[in-house]
């Protein structure tokens, strides 16, 4: 029989009413709880990297450090502590015949999470851990609220997305992905910038939702009296770039789709879009290549990773049209199919489901999706999209049905869309008509009619390559990161009432 306890939850109303008393009793002494500026001259990184080598209990140097408290151990006339600032965490040591019996008894009104900042000297203890003796320290912000509880942590992924604040107090694994994350976006620039590509910045506020197939988010400015929508995507604001002579154009920023969520979607993500003149989809294949290995090398040390239990090696992805990924998977050549009722029977057979405004190219698609996408694990470049999916992308000379596209899948998921650009502005009109077509029919997220864009396309776009990579995606792939909340530092949420 279990035996019983009468241990209680501690109340955090009462844990926060005792910090208050804190913040008082530091008033009272003449000390302000929310302190000023502090000169700090290490992290907890460069205290090991300068002193790790140190032998003995002798000083070895003086620093000036600031971070949050993360754990204090023992209360007498001697403490040990844990620091915790961007880096990592240091171990510090509070000596009352050091300190004074005034300063000391300010480090006994100090608790879990407060900042401070100290001086001292570094030294190793017989235990062999590098820590900081603490001649001064300056509280400089009293923290009100407990931290979870130091063995469980925060683990509630509610709690988690909702205050990220305290998941990257808490959870050093965070702290990690999101530095990852900036160094992924610095690489992407650096591998762009060495190209003599440009970066630029296009309007995030537009009167057309245009660019991608999606459901765009509406506002009203009010000065104007219009409607205006957030961007779904910057492709035809960066093409109009190229038309007007910027030769290689790229943007990183914030998109807007209002659409579903789930594991890999968000309402706002990060994309990269990059163009460049002269070259076409093969050309961007080769840039993707290169972004994605350069950001491998930058946060994991090489090409070949490992993402949900899986090994990859993203060097040298294959290539295969998706015509062909179907027929290797279900047997059926769907572009020999001469009516659309020939296509039909064939989904038909293999179960595909399809809607009747449908093309032989939609019903491709169709197959693509439900029977080959989930099976793509290892990298791969899938090329050959039906034109009816693919109103912005030239058609291939050989095969008006298809256009030299591709899309680069990892694990399953999209991860690059990529295409030569349409610049015939005649062909453009007539696929945005037959998008209205659709729109009627009722598809939502089919394209609308942009009249500037065709007027940009009747002064001249020159042969060009673009490119769209999911920079939120990579993130994932990179950090083995299950969700796209994981590495949103703000995902959306739906709101508590």
């Amino acid at each position: 029989m279990a035996k019983e306890t009468n241990i209680q939850p501690i109340d955090e109303n009462e844990l926060i009413k005792v910090r208050h008393e804190k913040l008082k009793a530091f008033e009272e002494k003449g000390v302000a709880p929310f302190g000023h500026r502090y000169d700090v001259t290490h992290h907890a990184a460069d205290i090991r990297a300068e002193f790790g080598n140190i032998e003995g209990e002798e000083d070895a140097g003086d620093v000036k450090i600031a971070g949050r408290l993360m754990a204090i151990r023992g209360h007498g006339k001697a403490s040990f502590a844990t620091i915790s600032d961007v880096t990592g965490t240091i171990q510090i040591y509070f000596k009352l015949d050091i300190l004074g019996e005034e300063k000391y008894s300010q480090f006994r009104l100090l608790d879990i999470g407060d900042i401070i900042g100290l001086e001292g000297k570094v030294f190793k203890t017989k235990r062999g851990e590098l820590t900081v003796r603490v001649e001064n320290f300056d509280l400089l912000s009293k923290s009100l609220r407990p931290l979870p509880e130091k063995f469980h942590g925060l683990k509630d992924l509610e709690t988690r997305y909702r205050q990220r604040y305290l998941d990257l107090i808490v959870n050093p694994d965070v702290r990690e992905t999101f530095l990852k994350r900036t160094e992924i976006i610095k690489s992407i620039r650096k591998y762009l910038d060495d190209r003599n590509f440009i970066e630029v910045e296009t309007p995030i506020l537009t009167p057309i939702a245009g660019g991608a197939a999606a459901r765009p988010f509406i506002t009203h400015h009010n000065t104007l009296d219009i409607d205006l929508y957030l961007r779904i995507a910057t492709e035809l604001n960066l093409k109009r770039l190229i038309v007007g002579g910027l030769e290689r154009v790229y943007e990183i920023g914030r998109i807007f789709r209002n659409e579903g969520m789930d594991m890999r979607h968000n309402p706002e993500f990060t994309s990269v879009e990059i163009y460049q003149a002269y070259g076409d989809y093969r050309d961007l294949i080769e840039v993707t290549e290169g972004i994605v290995c350069a950001a491998a090398e930058k946060v994991c040390g090489g090409t070949k990773i490992i993402c949900d239990g899986v090994e990859l090696e993203l060097k040298n992805p294959p290539r295969l049209s998706m015509n062909d990924a179907v027929k290797n998977k279900t047997g059926k050549d769907f572009l020999s199919c001469q009516t659309v009722d020939d296509a039909r029977r064939m989904a038909d057979e293999i179960g595909v489901a399809y809607e009747q405004r449908f093309g032989i190219g939609g019903i491709l698609n169709a197959a693509f999706e439900a029977k080959v996408e989930d099976d793509l694990i290892q990298p791969i470049f899938i090329t050959g999209h039906p034109t009816e999916i693919s109103p912005l992308a030239k058609r291939n000379p050989n095969d008006p049905r298809i256009t030299d596209r591709f899309e680069f899948f990892v694990l399953g998921r999209e991860l690059a869309n990529g295409f030569t650009e349409l610049n015939d502005p005649i062909d453009q009109k007539l696929r945005f008509e037959e998008q209205l077509k659709a729109r009627e029919a009722g598809d939502e997220e089919a394209h609308v009619m942009d009249t500037d864009f065709i007027r940009a396309l009747e002064y001249g776009l020159p042969p060009t390559g673009g490119l769209g990579i999911g920079v939120d995606r990579l993130v994932m792939l990179l950090t083995d990161s299950p969700s796209i909340r994981d590495v949103l530092l703000f995902p959306t949420m739906k709101n508590i009432e």
